[in-house]
């Protein structure tokens, strides 16, 4: 349910999108905000947390086989047609629809098992997990659907996409705390920092490029996305 709930977002900001005229600057800077909140949830509820769980040794392979794992197959869907998943200015036109759909997964997996995790420790889902999850999806949909729509792709085509990925991330954040159940504690710490440097790399390879190319408004960029990371931290302290 909580994965569905992060996931939603994907569909909100992809219905906006289509809806609302958003201007290039206004995405670009929503973009820089959730790429923030991403950030932080990374380094605070991800990192921070494998570490105190794991130690040393499993968040540091964790984050080197999180980081890899989503450079090698984000390389495969680029060659293949995804490279553009995320632009809002129609350049998905030249891609190819299956590779679309796989790196909308690709970048929607990690963050979604990361609210399964959350659960392990029984005092509840992680609040400012779900929320930095639901925060940030929106804005990635959001640019996504605005670009395939100018690419030409149909309303029901581009709603059907997004809905997918929603379940399929309710399913991640399931197999994430289904899985870990009764896991060591290096064992989820590593799966926490796994998350977390595949959402670093994400944001690094999509996210933050498209922020500054949109802007046009580079000198802002930076400050909205600190504005994100600092609510995602406030919000964090709140559990």
């Amino acid at each position: 349910m909580w994965g569905l709930v992060g996931g939603g977002a994907l569909v909100i900001g992809a219905a906006l999108g289509l809806r609302v005229r958003f201007s290039q600057p206004a995405i670009g800077l929503i973009m820089a905000f959730g790429a923030g909140v991403l950030i932080s949830a990374a380094a605070f509820e991800l990192t921070a947390e494998a570490f105190e769980r794991g130690g040393r040794d499993a968040t540091a392979l964790g984050l080197i086989a999180g980081a890899l794992a989503f450079f090698v197959a984000d390389t495969v869907v680029t060659r293949r047609g995804g490279a553009h998943r995320k632009r809002s200015q129609g350049q998905q036109a030249g891609g190819s629809g299956p590779a679309l759909v796989i790196g909308s997964l690709l970048d929607g997996v990690p963050e979604s098992a990361a609210i399964g995790i959350s659960l392990l420790e029984g005092k509840g889902v992680g609040v400012a997990v779900v929320a930095a999850v639901f925060i940030s999806n929106v804005p990635e949909s959001l640019s996504a659907a605005s670009g395939q729509r100018k690419a030409g792709h149909s309303t029901r085509w581009i709603i059907g996409l997004w809905t997918g990925v929603a379940l399929a991330s309710a399913l991640a954040s399931l197999a994430g705390f289904a899985l870990l159940d009764g896991a060591s504690g290096d064992a989820i710490g590593a799966i926490q920092a796994f998350a977390a440097g595949a959402i670093v790399v994400m944001l690094a390879d999509t996210m933050v490029p498209e922020a500054y190319e949109d802007s046009g408004r580079r000198n802002w960029v930076g400050l909205v996305t600190a504005a994100g990371f600092g609510l995602a931290f406030m919000l964090s302290t709140l559990e």
